[in-house]
């Protein structure tokens, strides 16, 4: 198949172990029409050499800072242990995040515990597993001593706009994340106060950042912040953590730069950043999600009806918002590919619906396919991130399963909901 076809086009987007075979999508050895007809649909299947790819690029940009997983953007026990076999740590918002993380392997120093609101109960699960914490509220290094965590950063907001969705900006002015410069100071003094090992500061500007030229200039904000902390109250930050954001590429027309490229330049900002506020070089801590996983997963679904009316042809698919949220939520924007009749030309464009009773239940609003057909099988590149960590039982579906493919073998990684599971809950 030529460079200029359409699938082998769209193909950039899927996993590095993805090829066309005749008329088949392969994932990672894998026919995905082998994956649908074993383990059924829809179905996210992880692509294993992407995300080792993907951690040691990472890795080696972090240039020996710590680099951990932002759990959030896929919270699994199998997915935590194979990156942490890559050494890298994971962040983690929730109990039930951390639950998966230790269930994973993690602890001490390899664990970043974040939250907007930390209750004490977290606190101490945090300190018995001797987790970095950090603080993000005016009370939290009170509440992080009686807890009895030993370590912790300090989040400070330095009001920086990203270029994204607002949903997902968190740096700005009024963000529900952090505190601004002087209520940040103050939160360092009163840690430092109570005995606590405040490493170093943390800063998150947001998510699917498509340059650098925001967290760059969150760089610069803070090692002019660090400099104010060493001059009014004698400390100086051993460590920034930079947080995450980088962005992936979800279809063929968004530009997002290769995350190692950015990882690699945020860590030479900082260094040069601190180095002009005269201070010495931190280490640098990076909290990847998205870029760690997003483009390692890949969802399949089952298409079922077709409508060709005179404004547009519907397909619609056995999944939808409830298990990719993301259209509904951040206008994000998919392409597709006919999984099994990859070698046709793409010839119609259509509109890929989704199950769901709302009319704003549309995954992909215009995408060219060979004819749709009932039955088809159709692949959505780039899923692997907030896709099944932000699903749901909308209209009583159960969420799908995981598999994690490599060297032409599948693998469970999460199974697919029943029914029994929906019900299990109700009292």
């Amino acid at each position: 198949m030529s460079e200029g076809d359409g699938a082998a086009a769209v193909l950039r987007l899927f996993p590095g172990s993805a090829r066309i075979d005749g008329a088949d999508l392969v994932l990672g050895g894998v026919a995905a029409a082998a994956l649908a007809e074993e383990f059924g649909t829809p179905l996210v299947v992880y692509c294993e050499e992407t995300l080792r790819a993907r951690a040691r690029a990472l890795k080696e940009a972090a240039a020996g800072g710590h680099v951990a997983f932002g759990t959030k953007a896929f919270a699994n026990v199998a997915v935590l242990r194979l990156l942490r076999e890559e050494g890298i740590g994971a962040d983690v918002a929730s109990v039930g995040e951390l639950a998966f993380a230790r269930a994973a392997g993690f602890s001490g120093e390899e664990l970043v515990v974040h939250g907007n609101n930390k209750d004490d109960a977290f606190l101490r699960d945090a300190a018995r597993e001797g987790a970095t914490v950090v603080l993000d509220a005016p009370d939290e290094a009170a509440m992080a001593a009686a807890a009895g965590v030993k370590r912790v950063l300090v989040r400070v907001t330095l009001g920086v706009d990203a270029d994204t969705h607002e949903a997902i900006q968190t740096g700005h002015h009024g963000s529900k994340f952090g505190l601004p410069p002087a209520q940040a100071r103050v939160l360092v003094a009163d840690a430092l106060a109570r005995g606590l090992d405040v490493l170093g500061l943390h800063v998150h500007v947001g998510s699917q950042l498509a340059d650098f030229d925001a967290q760059a200039e969150t760089i610069v904000r803070l090692a002019s912040f660090a400099a104010s902390c060493r001059d009014r109250l004698g400390w100086v930050p051993r460590v920034a953590d930079l947080g995450g954001g980088f962005g992936i590429r979800h279809n063929l027309d968004e530009h997002a730069p290769d995350a190692s490229v950015l990882a690699q330049a945020a860590v030479e900002t900082a260094r040069t950043a601190f180095a002009e506020a005269g201070l010495p070089a931190p280490e640098v801590w990076l909290e990847p999600g998205r870029s760690l996983v997003g483009s390692a997963g890949v969802t399949l679904y089952r298409a079922g009806a077709v409508k060709r009316l005179p404004e547009r042809t519907w397909v619609a698919v056995d999944g939808g918002m409830s298990d990719n949220p993301r259209p509904q939520l951040y206008d994000a924007v998919y392409t597709a590919l006919s999984a099994a009749r990859a070698d046709e030309p793409a010839s119609e464009r259509v509109s890929i619906a989704g199950m769901h009773c709302e009319s704003g239940d549309v995954l992909i609003d215009d995408v060219a396919l060979p004819a749709p057909r009932r039955g088809d099988l159709v692949a959505v590149p780039a899923t692997g991130a907030y896709t099944l960590a932000m699903a749901s039982n909308y209209n009583g579906v159960t969420r799908p399963a995981a598999v994690l493919v490599g060297s032409g073998e599948a693998r469970l990684i999460r199974r697919r909901e029943t029914l029994d599971d929906l019900l299990r809950v109700e009292a």
